[in-house]
């Protein structure tokens, strides 16, 4: 009940920050104007919205699942299980850095006993090379918008340097035992070993090769999405819109990453309206936020709400086991 309540305490508070800023975001681009630019909006593109948004969901599902069976955490975690863990984790994205979607690792450990600290990087991995990624799909417009090109830089400077210190296995068992000497940080040395194994395995250069690639593939799901929420605006179809929908989203999703608010929010709606006015001239101010706010709705959002729904059933498939254990050891004390 305790994780219960702390789950609806956590969607709700992310739903008003949500509020706050798409009520933030309305009043400095003129709230009439978005709404009539939202009543204007091609409501056909919101299937295709919608079903782009969902390949970039079906694809980080393959790459999770591929994650649990490559390090053998996989044992009685049936398919239909492991979508629903990795769906129920995007309740937990509206968290700084999506550090909360560690709540898989809780949810897996319900199922199999698996070690929260032996799972966890799985999520780590999962942030890194999604990252990765964007920044793939970012460098694809870099020419857009110079400015952007020392942040860019950095970035990929610091993703090497860590994948570079996770795999200098030495230094990072030294530093292990250094912490293990620490008074009262001594308990935690096996997790911390457990966790680090793990993210040794998962940060190998060909599985890391691999897990890029597919976060290119999947992340520029969402960033088509993008395009086509643009073209519902009445921009017109191009190759050039398509890459700017591609730098935008990437840039504007990597910016709320690293601001580490929780889900990007305000820093990603900010951005993704400053680029899009900058590098659109035919886009007007309520236009650049109109999009913003619905591509937000159709990709962060709704992936929270996925995740609300995935967790219910999660729960209804694993509560009944453990409640006719509780009347089973009832009865037998009766």
């Amino acid at each position: 009940m305790i994780a219960t309540r702390n789950i609806g305490r956590n969607v709700a508070l992310s739903a008003v920050l949500g509020a706050l800023v798409f009520a933030a975001l309305g009043l400095v681009t003129d709230v009439r104007q978005v709404g009539s630019q939202l009543a204007a909006f091609n409501w056909a593109n919101l299937g295709l919205i919608l079903g782009w948004t969902l390949f970039n969901y079906a694809l980080r599902w393959l790459k999770w699942d591929y994650y649990l069976r490559k390090l053998g955490m996989g044992h009685g975690v049936s398919r239909v299980d492991s979508l629903l863990l990795f769906t129920a984790g995007m309740l937990m994205a509206v968290t700084p850095g999506k550090v909360g979607e560690v709540f898989k690792s809780y949810l897996l450990k319900r199922v199999n006993g698996t070690a929260i600290s032996a799972s966890a990087p799985i999520v780590m991995a999962e942030r890194l090379t999604d990252g990765l990624g964007m920044l793939i799909l970012m460098a694809l417009g870099l020419n857009l918008y110079p400015p952007a090109r020392p942040l860019f830089w950095l970035l990929l400077l610091v993703g090497a340097a860590g994948i570079g210190l996770l795999q200098y296995r030495p230094a990072a068992l030294w530093l292990i035992a250094r912490l293990e000497r620490l008074p009262g940080l001594r308990r935690v040395g096996p997790a911390a070993r457990a966790f680090y194994a793990s993210s040794f395995a998962l940060l190998s250069w060909r599985l890391l090769l691999v897990s890029t690639v597919l976060s290119v593939i999947s992340w520029g799901g969402e960033c088509v999405a993008f395009y086509y929420v643009l073209t519902g605006f009445g921009l017109p179809d191009s190759t050039e819109l398509l890459l700017i929908a591609t730098f935008v989203f990437a840039a504007s999703t990597l910016f709320g990453l690293v601001s580490f608010l929780p889900g990007g929010l305000g820093t990603s709606e900010a951005s993704s309206v400053a680029l899009l006015v900058a590098l659109l001239p035919a886009i007007s101010l309520p236009a650049a936020g109109a999009a913003t706010i619905m591509i937000r709705f159709c990709t962060l959002w709704f992936g929270v709400s996925l995740g609300v729904l995935a967790w219910l059933v999660f729960e209804r498939r694993y509560r009944a086991p453990r409640d006719e254990a509780a009347e089973l050891r009832m009865a037998n004390e009766t």
